[in-house]
């Protein structure tokens, strides 16, 4: 792994205490490309996890608080005419940046969540009938609050399969839970103190190495018969599509290359296969009514399929 990589992740694990698993996937995500939907109750640090991440990849950060009012214009930008000069004047909005938060994103109706789906797909905004690339790096985190429902508006299954990962975030340990309040009680922790480890040019390159991980054919087997079987079970209503079969390819060769590797091991798609396909499934009625989760599911599918050597 890269030098400047590692430090990352080392910084980046000492400022979000107790999430580690979940930062070496939200690293993993946008080294692979991929976005991230972000699941868990209030005050458990979503916003300061994706905001310390853009500070120390060197990017500029955006938050849009997603409310039943918001209008996609307010999301891309419009255009507006400037009677001074008599012309028609663009003004972007919050979405060019590197690392946009879309907070509560499943509290604005269907039209506003869907001026997102351009840009995460293809990479660009249009606005007005005129098209704008965004930058190289572009990743976006949408968190929802999974015990508050009143008032929201369910993500479409076709946006829901634009993310690569949906990461939950649970209430971390008594002791890593007391460190994260010392280090708040005591101010030993100041946003505006830390520095970039690394560039965007660096995570660049980076982001091309990871291009070259490999995944044998024998890997890449037991990820389709994975992807396969959860179309083949009767415990599954919808399975996962053919974009979620490559979203966890990407992701393990990410997780290989932040765990030392140039290869992609079946550990590694492991590792990735809950994140990667818990929002893509839907599980059958009397699955629900018996209790089971989708990840308890998902491990029962991971579990039935032999791991090659």
């Amino acid at each position: 792994m890269n030098a400047q990589l590692a430090s990352l992740l080392e910084k980046y694990e000492q400022r979000i205490i107790g999430q580690t698993i979940n930062l070496k996937l939200l690293l993993s995500s946008i080294l692979a490309g991929g976005h991230v939907l972000l699941e868990g109750v209030p005050g458990t640090g979503k916003t300061q996890m994706v905001k310390s991440l853009a500070n120390l990849v060197g990017g500029t950060f955006t938050r849009i608080q997603f409310t039943p009012d918001l209008l996609p214009s307010d999301i891309t930008g419009s255009t507006i005419f400037n009677m001074k000069d008599g012309t028609f004047q663009t003004l972007k909005g919050p979405i060019f940046t590197n690392i946009l938060l879309a907070d509560e994103i499943n509290r604005t109706p269907a039209k506003t969540q869907a001026a997102l789906l351009e840009a995460m797909e293809e990479q660009q905004v249009t606005i007005q009938g005129e098209t704008y690339q965004l930058s190289d790096i572009f990743f976006v985190v949408a968190t929802q609050n999974p015990i508050e429902f009143e008032g929201t508006y369910p993500l479409p299954e076709a946006q829901q399969d634009r993310f690569l990962f949906k990461l939950t975030i649970d209430f971390p340990s008594f002791e890593e839970e007391k460190d994260v309040l010392k280090q708040v009680l005591e101010n030993s922790y100041d946003e505006r103190t830390v520095t970039p480890v690394l560039d965007l040019e660096t995570f660049i390159a980076v982001k091309k190495e990871i291009e070259q991980v490999t995944i044998g054919d024998n890997v890449l087997d037991y990820m389709m018969k994975l992807v396969r079987k959860t179309r083949e079970t009767d415990a599954i209503r919808v399975g996962a599509s053919t974009r979620a079969g490559i979203s966890i390819g990407k992701a393990g060769k990410a997780w290989a290359y932040l765990s030392g590797r140039d290869y992609v091991t079946p550990d590694d798609i492991k590792m990735v296969a809950k994140p990667g396909l818990r929002h893509r499934i839907q599980l059958s009625p009397h699955i629900e009514l018996e209790g089971a989760t989708v990840d308890q599911i998902i491990e029962e599918l991971v579990g039935a399929i032999p791991v090659p050597r």
